[in-house]
Formats: structure tokens, C-alpha cells, sequence
């Protein structure tokens, strides 16, 4: 399934366009606001190919996609007017009256659409601190200042990004948003600042202070915007509205956030760190357990967003976030269940699937890990919170902390670098060793290994008791072999467009014999007139192309016999086509014969059989949804 096709599928599932009050994203998943969540078909999402779970938390309907999330997010923003609707609609009610659910939305919406920002931007600046601290950068060249500048704009004007999403969330015009943002932090003003100058507005002292990096005075501003673009919207002709209205909310807003919001907004924002830093010298020991215990159970319920304001506040406001590294700790935690998983499993698909989630939860995305292996086994989930808050806990008594916002993962330890860095990587490494070895020791109900390898006949149901017995870690669909004969890498195969795997993730077989079988139950959808070439779409929706030969389309069907069309209905096992493979050889041709997934894209993994040789109906791939 394309990202197109997948947006439809989700804008169906969810109740239609009709049903949706707002959209937005973050690392892997969409996070909608509906009018009506019963109208939402959670179950029907939860098997639809490219969509890894579905999570309802805290007035959202939460569907989690993966890495591709963006790109199935612009495609519903194009096809529908969901974008327009975010920013000009009404909010009729939601799914939640509750505070907190609205809360937890609010602040997804209006930090969410920066995570990729703050992630890149994070990340450069700890590399940048730490190839200063080897002696790599002298702080003095060209080179370490445009590279600083790139990595600390997104920081130093955080008020103006954040002046847009705010706009957006809030429902205000986001260019006069980012006007008031942009005043915060214009050079006169900052220079006054730094210079201790005294101003006034209209005779009223102004208390100066750098916004530079602030989070709270500009949402603040915005909200209080949204509520006077209203009244001024409902009182000014509409012949003058569009020059009228922005040019007031600038007249308002602007000194009003000078003389109250901003200093309202720098008090909140050190209150929030007082707190905080009160509450953690409290018990670093008890906020490190904590925070390592339960940070994945609020990423599963998605709530984590509410403590995502509280560290960036903290980077800004302290110039340091204890939490970070203790967050860093917990996701590691979880790739290290991942991998206790995959050396403790006697079953192929979850030892493949276990070592893709693995791979994903290091770099800092853990839902397929979590929802794919350690969530699905209950224990290894387990596991892998205790090892959290033992780390995060070494974390806290050893002072770690991040100096930098970022996405916590194994790429951020450069942020971490300071005060502490040695308990940091200590912890990190205790959680992600600890959890592994937990797993490996204590174990889990691990899943039987399917003899999906032996021949079956399709007539008998073996095949599909084959898809049956294989497991149930996730949903998954059984591929037999439509050929006899032996398995070779895709890699190998003498045709770059399927090598590469820009055409899909899939297996090649030399055949033996010139009968080619159908894999799956499903729908013929393509039969090239040359009959070199079948296309099946599965009933579970995989989609199947299996191309017999290299470049045997210049044969022009000679040797070819097909016995099915477009649209027809097949089972495993029934004849597709008859060819002469050695006719075909002598003629001077190349007969391996790849079996791709086209649609490989939209699933978690594609797991390949690892015999040499396979007959008819042998177990051949798993497509892993």
C-alpha cells in the first residue's frame, strides 16, 4: 500500500473527514482530534497494512506509522482540507472535557511539529561541543560559526517557531504570531537588554530580559491573540478587516507582552525550574527511578509531551535538564529487552523482527520495538522498565544531565557531555546491558517455531494452517513458493532495478521447473501479454510481482504459456503460468526469477526462508504487519 493509498485507508477508518477536528504528528505517529471516537474503526486500523497499533490517550486518537509518518501525514494534508480546517475551524467538543486531555493536546500540537528541529539541531550542537572539547574545532573559525549558527538558531528563536505552531494550535493568524515573536527578539531590543537600558511604554516602565529561547511569554502572547483577533475581527468592516486587524493585534500584543506576558511567562518558566530542581535534589534516586520506570508507559499513552516542555524549559532557563539522560537511559533500556529477545528466541520471524525493532529503539523510536516485541511479551517490557530506573537512577546520584535539547538515544550522548557525563554513560550502559541480560535469563513465553518450512498441499489446508501455527507476535502472512528450485539473495540477481530493492523487499529462485504456482490466496491483478511477468495482490493485501528471468520480455511470450488473466481468483498452489527453462537458457537468457513484496514499504519487515533449495508451497517469506 502507497503512503497514498494508506492515508485514505486512515481517514476512512477514523470516521471520515467530516469526523476530524485536528491533525498533527510526531516522531512515528498521527495524532488526531475527532468529533466522535466511536465513529472510528480502531480495530479495522490496527490491521491495515503501514499502521503499527492504534493508541487512544488523553482526548487523542493516536495512530502510530513508523519513521514514514510525515509522508503519510502530507499526503492526508493534501488530500483533504484538514490543514485549513486546523487553523480557521472550530473545535466542536472533542472526544475529551477532561483537563488533562486537553492539556496533554494542547502542548502536542504546539511542540510536535518541531521535534524533527530540536532533534537535528540538538544533535549538532552536542557533536559541535564535543569536537571543540578534542581540539577537532577551534571556536574562532568560520567553520564552528556557521555551524554553530545553524545548530543554535532553531534555539536562540525558538519564540518564533514556536509563535507559528502556537498560531496554529490556538487558531491565530500565525504571520502576525510570528511578528510578535520576532519582536521578543529584535536586535534593538536584545541590545537594550545587554546594555541595562531603561524604556517605557506610554510613560509605563518595560522590565527588560532576553526572550532568546523563552517558551511560555509567546504562547502566552498568542493565546491572548487568538481572543483579540476575534473581537476585532467581529467589530471592523470586512473591507478594512485584512490590513485593520493584524496591524492591531501588533498595537496590543506587542507592548502587552513587553509590560505583562513576558514577565508573567519568565516567572512561570522559573518557578517551573525551581520546582523541578527542588523536586530532583530532593531524591535524585527516586526521580531517576521514576523517570526510567515509567517513560515508555507515557509513551505509550502518549502523555510524555507534558514533560517535554518542563526539559526544554529547564535547557533554557538552567542551561542544563537532569532528565534527558535519564530518558536516554529508559529508551535504551528497551533496545537492550529487544536485543534479549533476539538471542534468547528460537523463532526466525521474531529473531528478524527483534533485530530490525532493535536497531530502530537505539536511535531513539521504540514504538515497533515496544508494540511489535517487548509489549507483545509482556515480560521483556517488563524487564526493561526495572533496567530503566536502574539506570536512571545511577543517572541522578552521578549528577548526569543534557546540556542541549535533543531526542534521547544512543546518537545524543554528545549533548550529554558536562557535569555528571560519567554516570550518564554509565547508566545508559547499565539499562541497555541490564535489560538483555534479564530477558536472556529470566525469559519469556517465546513462540513456538512454525514448520513452515515443510511442503504442504494447498488442497489439505497446510498452507494455511502453516500461516496459523507461525505465531502470533504480530500479524503476519505466510508466502509459499510458487517455484521448485534454489534460493538466491535479491542482491545477486543480474538486474539493477530489482537488486536494489527500489522495486520492493524480496527472494530470488532459480527454477528447476517451468511451473509457476500462486503464493498466496488473492486477486490476479497484472499478467504482462509477454507472460513474463504476474502480478497478485494477497486478500490480506500483500502485493506480489514475480518476474520470470531477466529481460524476457524480449522474448515476446516464446516459451511462455499463461493460464490465468487479470481479476482472476487464486489459491495457493494453483497454476499461474508454464514455461521452458531451457529453452528460455538457450535462447541466451538469465531464468532466476525474483518474488518481490511491492508494497514492502507499508509493513514492519519482509523475513526470508533460509533453506538453499525450495519445491512447490515451501515456506518462502513473512510479511510482517
Amino acid at each position: 500500500m502507497s503512503n497514498q493509498d494508506l492515508s485514505k485507508q486512515i481517514i476512512n477508518y477514523v470516521g471520515g473527514e467530516s469526523n476530524i477536528i485536528s491533525l498533527v504528528h510526531c516522531a512515528t505517529r498521527l495524532r488526531f482530534k475527532l468529533k466522535d471516537q466511536s465513529k472510528a474503526n480502531k480495530a479495522a486500523l490496527e490491521k491495515t497494512p503501514g499502521v503499527i497499533t492504534v493508541v487512544e490517550s488523553a482526548g487523542q486518537f493516536q495512530v502510530v506509522i513508523g519513521n514514514n509518518v510525515d509522508q503519510v501525514y502530507a499526503k492526508i494534508i493534501k488530500e483533504t482540507a484538514l490543514e485549513d480546517a486546523d487553523k480557521n475551524g472550530k473545535d466542536e467538543g472533542g472526544t475529551s472535557g477532561k483537563i488533562l486531555g486537553k492539556a496533554i493536546d494542547l502542548i502536542s500540537g504546539i511542540f510536535s511539529p518541531l521535534l524533527g528541529a530540536f532533534a537535528g539541531a540538538g544533535l549538532l550542537k552536542g557533536l559541535l561541543a564535543l569536537f571543540v572539547k578534542l581540539g577537532w574545532l577551534d571556536i574562532t573559525t568560520g567553520t564552528y560559526m556557521i555551524l554553530n549558527a545553524a545548530a543554535d538558531s532553531t534555539f536562540y528563536f525558538l519564540p518564533i517557531l514556536l509563535g507559528f505552531t502556537s498560531a496554529r494550535k490556538f487558531k491565530a493568524n500565525p504571520f502576525v504570531a510570528v511578528a510578535i515573536a520576532g519582536a521578543l527578539v529584535y536586535p534593538t531590543m536584545i541590545t537594550a537588554f545587554t546594555e541595562g537600558a531603561q524604556i517605557s511604554f506610554l510613560g509605563i516602565p518595560v522590565t527588560l530580559m532576553s526572550y532568546a529561547s523563552s517558551v511560555i511569554p509567546i504562547i502566552l502572547a498568542v493565546w491572548i491573540q487568538s481572543y483579540v483577533e476575534k473581537l476585532l475581527r467581529s467589530v471592523i468592516h470586512e473591507s478594512v478587516r485584512n490590513i485593520l486587524v493584524p496591524m492591531l493585534a501588533l498595537v496590543i500584543i506587542v507592548p502587552l507582552t513587553f509590560l505583562v506576558f513576558g514577565p508573567i511567562g519568565n516567572t512561570i518558566s522559573q518557578a517551573l525550574a525551581s520546582v523541578y530542581t527542588w523536586a530532583y535534589n530532593l531524591s535524585p534516586i527516586i526521580a531517576g527511578v521514576i523517570v526510567g520506570a515509567f517513560w515508555q508507559v507515557f509513551v505509550i499513552f502518549g502523555v510524555h509531551w507534558g514533560l517535554v516542555p518542563i526539559m526544554l524549559n529547564n535547557v533554557t532557563t538552567l542551561g542544563y535538564d537532569t532528565m534527558l539522560p535519564m530518558v536516554a537511559a529508559a529508551v535504551l533500556a528497551q533496545a537492550g529487552a529487544g536485543l534479549g529477545v533476539l538471542l534468547k528466541t528460537r523463532n526466525k520471524q521474531t529473531k528478524a523482527l527483534a533485530g530490525s525493532s532493535t536497531i530502530a529503539g537505539v536511535f531513539g523510536i521504540t514504538e515497533p520495538l515496544i508494540y511489535g516485541i517487548t509489549l507483545k511479551f509482556k515480560k521483556p517490557f517488563i524487564y526493561a522498565c526495572i533496567s530503566g530506573a536502574v539506570g536512571s537512577a545511577i543517572i541522578g546520584v552521578g549528577g548526569g544531565a543534557g546540556y542541549e535539547f535533543s531526542v534521547p538515544s544512543l546518537l545524543t550522548i554528545p549533548t550529554f557531555i558536562g557535569p555528571g557525563f560519567g554516570a550518564t554513560i554509565l547508566g545508559m550502559a547499565v539499562s541497555f546491558v541490564l535489560a538483555a541480560l534479564l530477558v536472556m535469563t529470566l525469559g519469556f513465553k517465546d513462540e513456538a517455531e512454525a514448520n513452515v518450512n515443510a511442503p504442504s498441499d494447498p488442497a489439505s489446508g497446510n498452507a494455511a494452517a502453516a500461516t496459523a501455527t507461525a505465531g502470533s507476535l504480530v500479524e503476519k502472512e505466510i508466502i509459499v513458493s510458487p517455484l521448485e528450485g534454489k534460493i538466491m539473495p535479491l542482491e545477486q540477481l543480474p538486474d539493477e532495478a530489482f537488486a536494489s530493492g527500489a522495486m520492493g523487499k524480496g527472494i530470488v529462485i532459480e527454477p528447476s521447473v517451468g511451473r509457476l504456482t500462486s503464493p498466496v490466496k488473492g486477486t490476479v491483478t497484472t499478467v504482462f501479454p509477454t507472460g513474463h511477468a504476474i502480478g497478485i495482490t494477497s486478500d490480506e493485501g500483500t502485493e506480489l510481482l514475480i518476474h520470470v528471468g531477466v529481460n524476457t520480455v524480449k522474448l515476446k511470450g516464446q516459451f511462455f504459456d499463461k493460464q490465468v488473466k487479470e481479476g482472476d481468483l487464486v489459491k495457493q498452489g494453483d497454476l499461474l503460468l508454464n514455461f521452458d527453462v531451457e529453452q528460455i537458457r538457450a535462447a541466451g537468457f538469465v531464468t532466476a526469477t525474483p518474488i518481490i513484496v511491492t508494497n514492502s514499504a507499508s509493513y514492519l519487515d519482509v523475513l526470508k526462508t533460509d533453506s538453499a533449495e525450495v519445491k512447490h508451497n515451501d515456506y518462502l517469506l513473512t510479511v510482517v504487519i
